[in-house]
């Protein structure tokens, strides 16, 4: 199941917000909590994305889980945001789920708002006879305090962690403690009548009518009944916890039940955690319920569930179960073969991968920073060099065996296999190292809002890192030898794979099937066919009249060519040709005139093809004479890839294993060309495994962070499958 867990960063930015207004929050998790939740998550068997509150989360969450979304697929929100600013914090992020239609942990918004105002839950603790201290709240310093019954307990009306707690035990302190609580935190002060003695903590997991209160949690107090928990021993020092209590049976079944009723008065859901005093003659004073009790290890919530035996991963999944239960019913709740997977061993390969590439993924960001700061232009042979020698590197540390295709008007080729040379590969994988931008267009890395930008860092450079992931991946979870595996990289790809045709094709001929790495678009395409491309220069030239040193306009010759070849693309489907670069050269002597242009045709079929070709060559020759000589020149090309029977079957598969390990593809024809074009017919090829990206082809470029860990976690698993894919395309 796709589980996204929305957190808030620990310093807010102003592109976080529209504008800022109101009191920041000061509750937040610190990452590595927010990073343990989503691991135990992960090791539930769950797709999980970490996704930030702030006012672009509906278009990250549209982004991560369209398919939820729509109701197509069961998917959870694990809430781990306390909001940025403003009054009712809690319920920021609830509401606007509910709002785009999507489950999620915890409390409804009205629910969060009664927890998160004390005197609101202490009005309607009162009205269910739930027993709370005497208190009073004031909006100024100058209100009459003559009520007050000393020591009081001031703390903001709409705060939690002890945020600006303070006893006092006389009017003079009263009114500083209140002036400070309404300038810092602006809003009322609360002012309770502090209950000396012992205090405990009571966590709550599930739902009527199955509300489980977890061992009572007791703070150390160090037999000082006038002691209080501050805010910096909560956040930095800890005290330390009692579990279970120790106290009397009925005592402890008193505190059980007032829980369970607070909770239910105050219409919470999925998880809550209760503070109470007890008096010396054991009166229980309800202090306040937290309706997002804290998931830091040190905390009370965390501790309970510890002693009732259950492990991080397994409180923080039952949490997740507990809302989903809510949601989808039993019956679905049940026969959902997500929710089945979570309760077994959570062993499973695509489980130990995705938790890996989650713990590395910002080592996956460092390497793309590298690559793209290796300015690696088709023509630059030692920055393409640089980078495929750092590359090496890495599948060294793999185990690979290296073997160069040394170039001298290009980069180096290289291949990598971590098998013997005389075994075929299961998989091969393809990419290019070679980049399209020269020093004068090259764009560096950079890192905004979870997309990646830079030069290749979606043709290529993103596939790359993907491809080192998920070997990693397999790696670490012991199983990569199983699989026989090849990775190709050419460094011609823009010059039309001219020195590289041959290589590539002896490799594919020693391959089961061939996977490309470039890009996805923002919805999970992979190309299960794309575009052939044939290149040309073609070259016009006059001779001239050696009286009149005249011999035609070639610039009116070669328009004319250029709108015949426009033509016949606009009158054949699936047929595109581009006058990429034109020159023309004239002049007032005996010197011949000459006029080129780069033309890159892409069609669809062999067929289409041959048949272009031929007409493309028919109209450059058109009307030539005497007096106007034509050279045409094929730089190179690409065959297109179909989308054939082999190839149909290969995606059936992969579709089978994006659906267990909930991952979005979807096959479509690429309008670009690929290097997967050498593999024919006859052999499976697809293309497009790299990170999902947008602006391709352009300096706006970029991919989305997080979906290295969704395409690597899917390439993975691919590679591992490849010999039963292959073997099942076979049979079919």
């Amino acid at each position: 199941m796709k589980v996204a867990v929305i957190f808030n960063k620990e310093e807010i930015t102003d592109s976080d917000v529209i504008y800022r207004f109101g009191m920041p929050t000061k509750e937040r998790y610190k990452p590595y909590t927010i990073e343990m939740v989503a691991s135990a998550l992960e090791r539930g068997g769950h797709n999980v994305r970490i996704i930030e509150g702030n006012k672009f989360v509906i278009e990250d969450l549209q982004n991560f889980m369209p398919r939820v979304v729509t109701g197509e697929r069961l998917g959870m929100i694990f809430n781990m945001a306390y909001g940025i600013q403003g009054q009712s914090r809690y319920t920021h992020i609830p509401a606007m789920l509910e709002m785009l239609g999507l489950p999620y942990v915890g409390s409804a918004p009205a629910a969060h708002a009664l927890a998160l105002d004390k005197v609101l839950s202490k009005i309607i603790f009162s009205r269910y006879h739930l027993l709370t201290p005497a208190y009073w709240v004031y909006s100024n310093c100058d209100s009459d305090f003559s009520c007050v019954r000393y020591p009081a307990i001031v703390k903001p009306k709409m705060e939690a962690v002890s945020f600006g707690v303070k006893v006092v035990n006389n009017e003079s302190e009263l009114k500083e403690a209140v002036g400070f609580i309404i300038s810092e935190f602006q809003q009322q002060a609360l002012v309770e009548k502090f209950i000396p003695g012992r205090e405990f903590a009571v966590a709550l997991l599930g739902n009527e009518p199955a509300l489980e209160t977890l061992p009572i949690v007791e703070i150390d107090l160090n037999d000082n009944p006038d002691a209080i928990q501050t805010v910096e021993e909560k956040m930095d020092r800890p005290r330390r916890k009692i579990c279970p209590a120790p106290l009397k049976d009925e005592i402890a079944e008193r505190l059980r039940q007032l829980a369970r009723e607070a909770f239910i008065a105050l219409g919470l859901f999925d998880f809550a955690r209760v503070d109470f005093r007890m008096d010396k003659d054991n009166n229980i004073y309800i202090l306040e319920i937290n309706s997002m009790a804290s998931l830091n290890p040190t905390g009370s919530f965390v501790y309970a569930g510890k002693i009732a035996n259950m492990s991080f991963d397994e409180l923080v999944n039952r949490m997740l179960d507990t809302a989903a239960l809510r949601y989808f019913g039993r019956e679905i709740f049940e026969g959902n073969k997500v929710f089945a997977q979570q309760n077994e061993k959570t062993d499973l390969l695509h489980i130990n991968v995705r938790r890996y590439l989650r713990g590395n993924l910002s080592t996956m960001v460092d390497y793309i920073d590298h690559m793209v700061s290796t300015n690696s232009y088709v023509y630059n042979i030692e920055g393409i060099n640089s980078l495929g020698n750092w590359i090496s590197d890495r599948f060294q540390q793999l185990d690979f065996h290296r073997h160069i295709y040394t170039q001298t008007e290009i980069g180096n080729i290289l291949y990598f296999t971590n098998h013997t040379s005389q075994e075929n590969n299961d998989v091969l994988l393809c990419t290019h190292l070679d980049t399209e931008y020269d020093y004068r267009s090259f764009i560096p890395f950079k890192e905004d809002r979870g997309k990646l930008y830079g030069s290749g860092i979606a043709r290529s450079k993103g596939g790359i890192a993907v491809i080192l992931a998920a070997l990693q991946a397999l790696r670490f979870s012991g199983v990569l030898k199983k699989i026989k595996c090849g990775v190709l990289f050419t460094s011609d790809y823009f010059l039309y794979s001219k020195f590289s045709r041959n290589i590539t094709t002896e490799v594919i001929k020693k391959s089961n099937c061939v996977i490309g790495t470039r890009h996805g678009d923002l919805h999970g395409v992979v190309g299960t066919s794309c575009m052939g491309m044939q290149k040309y220069s073609i070259e016009l030239t006059n001779l001239k009249n050696l009286r009149t040193n005249y011999g035609g306009d070639i610039i009116t010759a070669l328009t004319t060519k250029i709108n015949a070849w426009k033509k016949l693309a606009d009158k054949t489907p699936d047929v595109v040709i581009i006058a990429n670069e034109i020159q023309a050269n004239q002049f007032l002597s005996t010197v011949p005139d000459v006029a080129t242009v780069l033309l890159t045709v892409y069609f669809k079929n062999r067929e289409q093809g041959e048949w272009l070709d031929s007409q493309v060559k028919k109209i450059a020759k058109k009307g030539a004479k005497d007096k106007l000589q034509i050279r045409i020149l094929s730089l190179g090309g690409r065959a297109p890839v179909t989308d054939s029977i082999p190839n149909q079957l290969f995606y059936k598969e992969i579709q089978k294993v994006a659906n267990q390990i909930e991952v979005s593809v979807e096959a479509r024809h690429f309008e670009t060309t690929s290097d997967i074009s050498f593999a024919g017919d006859a052999l499976p090829a697809i293309e497009g495994f790299g990170p999902l990206a947008g602006n391709f082809g352009s300096p706006d470029e970029f991919i989305i962070r997080d979906s290295l860990i969704d395409r690597s976690t899917l390439l993975a698993m691919v590679i591992y499958n490849c010999s039963s894919i292959q073997s099942n395309t076979k049979k079919e």
